[in-house]
């Protein structure tokens, strides 16, 4: 399975995201992020589905909502509609986690289930065969550009691992600090879809080049 590049808007110019996603797509990413904050899952407040449906407007590419609410099960009709065409939820967040995967998957959208660093990664493994995508946190959720843990990396061997025993052929997500020097850590221990934010946006010499960079780092 290739790798695939997941970027992240929240550390985006909303002045101009049409533009930005548009060079994220010239530059070679394989799926638009949209991280989902309400303020009460996770200590800061980011985009809901306008946001998404605006996404949507201005490029081909998938759109993948990591949805870090406490009430997801509210909103899955609202961003699958917008144009998500995958939904991740937090273990954390979800009274009946099959129940949420199953309506996701209903609704027209490709299920992800995902854990924060703290949440021992047993509350995920039961729900492989239904998640079209498994996210292992690799910082804590809420903020953009914090350091990336390698202390998760046990999490992405032990998904890989079930997965393997399942024969299923379900993502594993890598968010949180992923750059050119932690990309093939992570890609090592099993994640072969990587969440990239800072790096991208932030990169000294622009979006095309950090996509060369994580590319290279890779080995693709």
């Amino acid at each position: 399975m290739s790798i695939h590049i997941a970027a992240s808007v929240l550390n985006a110019d909303f002045a101009r995201l049409g533009d930005q996603v548009r060079e994220l797509e010239a530059a070679g990413v394989d799926i638009i992020h949209a991280d989902v904050m309400d303020g009460h899952f996770v200590n800061n407040i980011s985009f809901g589905p306008a946001v998404v449906a605006a996404l949507r407007r201005c490029t081909k590419l998938p759109i993948d909502a990591h949805l870090m609410i406490s009430d997801a099960d509210a909103y899955l009709t609202q961003f699958v509609r917008a144009g998500a065409g995958l939904v991740t939820v937090h273990v954390e967040a979800c009274p009946d986690p099959r129940r949420t995967l199953a309506e996701i998957r209903r609704l027209g959208a490709r299920p992800g289930i995902t854990l924060s660093p703290p949440t021992p990664v047993e509350r995920v493994l039961g729900l492989l065969d239904l998640a079209d995508l498994v996210l292992v946190m690799t910082v804590n959720p809420g903020f953009g550009g914090q350091p990336f843990s390698a202390d998760t990396l046990p999490k992405v061997r032990a998904v890989r691992d079930r997965l393997a025993e399942l024969g299923r052929q379900a993502e594993i997500q890598a968010d949180g600090g992923i750059n050119a020097k932690t990309a093939p850590l992570a890609v090592a221990a099993g994640a072969n879809n990587l969440v990239v934010g800072s790096y991208l946006f932030k990169h000294p010499a622009g979006i095309h080049q950090a996509v060369a960079e994580l590319r290279r780092a890779i080995g693709e």
